[in-house]
């Protein structure tokens, strides 16, 4: 089908699927699983650049400037990969609708890879000045490149083998990526941390969570490059409707629906980022705690998150995901307000409290996300579609979050500020999921 006729056609049922769709050869929990393994690897490897910015790029990397000043300049590298991300999710988008779900996913997984071992490997600025943080930023660049086309394309290759009836919870599979990449990241950091010496960690150690990545994406690949390409991209390629310009296509004919997934990601996007990337620095530099106690307490509620995402997500299959994801958002809003004014106690019982009250919210909200999003858009500019609003999202959500959290602090010398800004973008995103779930139908038509 033409892109000029996507506008035009008929919503279908939520969760139908034509007859001339032809049968999976890929089973829906085989790809799944190889959405699963593959995301988790590649957000693996995206947290432990955020680790690492929090704990030692700034004195390695921007020795020249005050430790206030180096931390806001390492996480604003993180920040150049989210706007990467934004050109990786439209390129990849294009290729992912013209070419096929799989192969981007093996494309986006080997630059991940690449960028994040070159980092393990780089020299730092005592070594040879400036080209430091120039190369720095240049891989960060390909990481956020890497991962703007990840997220679809996992999302599609599950949601696209699943059954009708289930899509939702299997698309939670690559949703559940992050907080396994997160447990992962802590963990082989914690690991190091605890085998060497404070001197030897800031010297050498912090490079081996980035070099042992190499044995993650070789797992990764070997899985992805087993499976089938989605029935529905077949029956795209079958009936020769890719659009020429898919991109051209989904903001023509569907720019609300790309303007309202960014305002619904950007509250739970931006509240995740502080949650896994800034509290670690905040809590340990502000606040004094100890750096093993919060990387602990954030492995548990990565934990919960991890487990709270399957169940909503299978809970919305069956009550429906406005219901849930409505529950979830509010959830949200409430805990990102409580969440600085509990970890300024610098009580562990309250920290743990908060922390796994975020998690809980995030997973509520995160479980059923994937497959809406997904669902907005017909098969012939789907990866297109649900990337170009995702990354958005995630720039004004995430990939501004920890710079704009480490610069409000810095200029005002309270958190108040901070939760004034968790408070706006997670309302935000209230708003624009509550519009999205009750103006917009899903096109599942395969």
């Amino acid at each position: 089908m033409p892109a000029e006729s996507t506008a035009n056609r008929p919503p279908a049922p939520e969760l139908a699927a034509t007859a001339e769709t032809p049968a999976p050869t890929s089973s829906p929990l085989k790809a799944a699983i190889a959405s699963l393994v593959g995301t988790s690897i590649e957000w693996y490897d995206y947290f432990v650049y955020g680790l690492a910015a929090a704990l030692v790029f700034g004195p390695l990397f921007f020795p020249t400037y005050s430790a206030g000043a180096g931390t806001l300049a390492a996480f604003a590298t993180y920040s150049v990969g989210f706007l990467a991300r934004r050109l990786g999710g439209v390129v990849m988008g294009h290729f992912g609708d013209k070419i096929g779900r799989k192969s981007m996913l093996v494309t986006s997984l080997l630059l991940m890879g690449f960028s994040t071992v070159g980092i393990g490997l780089l020299p730092t600025y005592e070594t040879i000045g400036v080209w430091a943080p120039i190369l720095l930023v240049s891989l960060r660049f390909l990481q956020g490149f890497g991962v703007g086309g990840e997220w679809s394309g996992a999302v599609l290759i599950a949601v696209e083998h699943a059954p009708a009836a289930r899509r939702t919870f299997y698309g939670s599979f690559p949703q559940m990526g992050v907080p396994a990449g997160l447990i992962l990241a802590n963990v082989v950091f914690l690991a190091v941390t605890a085998a060497i010496s404070p001197e030897a960690f800031i010297s050498w150690g912090w490079r081996i969570p980035f070099l042992g990545s190499a044995i993650l994406i070789i797992v990764g690949l070997v899985l992805r490059l087993k499976l089938d390409e989605t029935p529905a991209f077949k029956t795209v390629m079958n009936e020769r409707a890719e659009p020429r310009l898919p991109i051209v296509a989904v903001i023509r004919d569907h720019w609300s629906e790309v303007g309202l997934i960014a305002g619904a990601f950007i509250g739970i996007n931006a509240v995740a980022y502080i949650f896994m990337a800034y509290l670690l620095n905040y809590s340990t530099t502000a606040l004094n705690l100890d750096r093993t106690v919060i990387l602990i307490v954030s492995l548990l509620a990565a934990g919960v998150w991890l487990v709270v995402t399957p169940v909503a997500a299978g809970l919305s299959d069956r009550i429906g995901r406005r219901r849930v994801l409505t529950i979830g958002s509010a959830a949200l809003c409430a805990w990102a307000l409580v969440l600085f004014p509990l970890v300024d106690t610098r009580s562990t019982a309250a920290i743990v409290l908060v922390m796994v009250g975020v998690a809980v919210a995030m997973g509520i909200v995160y479980g059923p996300m994937a497959a809406l999003f997904a669902g907005l858009f017909p098969a012939e500019i789907r990866y297109s579609g649900a990337s170009i609003g995702y990354q958005i999202g995630s720039i004004l959500g995430g990939g501004i979050a920890p710079t704009v959290a480490t610069g409000l602090y810095t200029a005002t010398n309270t958190s108040l500020s901070i939760t004034i800004y968790l408070g706006v973008v997670t309302t935000l995103s209230l708003l624009c999921l509550t519009a999205l779930t009750r103006q917009t139908r899903p096109t599942w038509t395969n």
